[in-house]
């Protein structure tokens, strides 16, 4: 059982040569979704996303894709798994704010 806890959310950061892989997570850690920021040829930001079915964490792991490499200039994968049982539509609206939030202090500190 996954009691709701937001404090255990976290982000964890994995180096992939000039890459970077960050990993977010909290509850019964999984991979919900895995979502790809990079820039194409012509030197646009693309976004490709893979969701599990029955999960949710895509809404969120491609704007933080997006928002990571507009601040670390390189490509950036997203895997996000956040689970905690039976939680309310503003526990999770909560957990969006609290990851936001995360991801803000994370590239603040990149910056």
């Amino acid at each position: 059982m996954h009691e709701y806890n937001p404090n255990d959310i976290q982000i964890t950061e994995v180096p992939v040569g000039r890459d970077m892989m960050l990993i977010v997570t909290g509850g019964a850690v999984h991979i919900g979704a895995i979502s790809t920021a990079y820039y194409s040829p012509e030197g646009l930001i693309e976004v490709q996303t893979t969701k599990i079915p029955g999960h949710k964490e895509y809404t969120i792991s491609e704007s933080l894709a997006r928002r990571a490499i507009e601040v670390l200039n390189r490509t950036v994968t997203i895997a996000a798994g956040i689970h905690y049982d039976n939680i309310t539509k503003s526990e999770i609206e909560m957990i969006v704010e609290i990851v936001n939030k995360r991801m803000d202090e994370y590239l603040f500190n990149k910056k």
